[in-house]
């Protein structure tokens, strides 16, 4: 296929679900996918294995395919490293949601011991706080601000993000992923 292959406007978006090679999805919260082209580019360099189409079809002067919508990847990629400290995970690690008040709205960092008083920006002293809550608290500790976190703030390992990531799924999920995908009991109620 030559990269001046051509697709209707009407396929353009459609997201390519990225699976290990155990069949297990890379990541649930961002769910791993790949833009339709570079799932196509995955296919032809051979690292993956489509697992399902869609109906739309790319061409190419000389070929035709249909659109993957789930590859495996054909090495398996270790998932057991330490999480990154990000901004986007401590919000995942405390279920973006703030640890005081469980308010889900204007979310911000809040060191635990401040900064002022030699607080560290670390897993163990980070924790989700709504902007109202963090401004209330201020440069106290928590108990001085009456304000004890709901649970201690620590380092997650990747598959306790992974399992946090299940409670979120995205809003929009193409019918051929489900086999694949795993959320909560209690979201499927």
């Amino acid at each position: 296929m030559t990269a001046t292959a051509a697709i209707t406007a009407k396929a353009r978006g459609w997201p390519c679900l990225i699976l290990n090679a155990d069949y297990q999805p890379l990541s649930y919260h961002p769910l791993s996918l790949l833009p339709w082209k570079e799932a196509i580019k995955a296919v032809f360099l051979d690292r993956v294995n489509i697992v399902a189409q869609y109906d739309h079809r790319v061409h190419s002067p000389t070929q035709s395919m249909a659109l993957p919508s789930v590859v495996a990847l054909k090495d398996y990629v270790t998932q057991n490293r330490v999480p990154a400290f990000t901004r986007f995970n401590v919000f995942l690690r405390d279920g973006f949601s703030c640890v005081y008040c469980g308010s889900g709205e204007d979310l911000t960092f809040d060191h635990l011991i401040p900064r002022s008083k030699g607080g560290t920006t670390k897993w163990d002293n980070i924790v989700t706080a709504c902007s109202p809550c963090n401004l209330r608290k201020g440069g106290r500790m928590p108990r001085q601000a009456g304000m004890v976190p709901a649970h201690p703030p620590r380092r997650p390992s990747s598959f306790e993000l992974q399992a946090q990531g299940r409670r979120f799924p995205p809003g929009f999920l193409h019918e051929s992923w489900l086999d694949y995908l795993y959320w909560d009991a209690e979201l499927e109620a």
